[in-house]
């Protein structure tokens, strides 16, 4: 089985989730996805991870992001767990759960990791492009809960480098400067990067956030 690395298309699939049959191209659309795998359903590492999923909806649908979760259990325990989530974590369950009981998406997307469990999920995340690219891949073990501030983080940032074609540095914040790749020569700084730069070292060039 060949493992999906960043660049790659994101294989295409048709599956039961909580909010219906979906083919997966047909429902990202024009959007990004941030498509995460749990290990199992009433699990308290998961049930928190699912909870802040919901709570940044409204983040994530103002970066045109579609957050998708899996797991291989059945459709009826998503259901009856997303009751558990909204009680336990104060909100509601706004995105689809993928039934993955045959590990289908699981086996195409190399989540089953035998050195950690031979039959449930590792705690996967792809962030997949309008495109449908893979462009960034983590995973965690199943014991330590996901950084969700860190994916929003993250995709602020690779959304701002594909709009304005900069890189952004180590600890990165939305509004702080960003760097000139060093593809982009000199005397073609001031017509891209109209805000000015700093340069730091030939190849370390920082300009402000072109976006504010």
């Amino acid at each position: 089985m060949a493992v999906l690395r960043l660049g790659d298309d994101a294989p295409n699939f048709d599956a039961v989730t909580t909010e219906g049959n979906i083919n997966f191209y047909d429902w990202a659309g024009d959007s990004w996805v941030v498509l995460f795998s749990h290990p199992a359903d009433y699990t308290p590492v998961c049930t928190t991870e699912l909870g802040r999923t919901a709570a940044l909806g409204g983040e994530f649908q103002k970066r045109n992001v579609k957050p998708i979760a899996l797991s291989v259990d059945g459709l009826d325990d998503h259901k009856g767990w997303a009751k558990d989530i909204e009680e336990t974590q104060g909100t509601a369950v706004n995105f689809p759960i993928i039934a993955d009981s045959d590990r289908k998406v699981a086996d195409l997307y190399d989540m089953i990791h035998p050195n950690a469990d031979d039959t449930a999920t590792v705690r996967s995340v792809f962030i997949i492009d309008p495109n449908k690219k893979v462009r960034l891949t983590l995973t965690y073990p199943a014991s330590c809960g996901r950084n969700f501030d860190e994916i929003v983080r993250v995709i602020d940032a690779m959304q701002l480098s594909d709009e304005y074609n900069v890189a952004t540095p180590v600890d990165w914040k939305e509004g702080d400067d960003v760097i000139i790749p060093p593809s982009v020569k000199n005397e073609d700084i001031a017509a891209n990067y109209p805000k000015g730069h700093t340069e730091v070292k030939p190849y370390l060039r920082t300009t402000p956030a072109p976006n504010k």
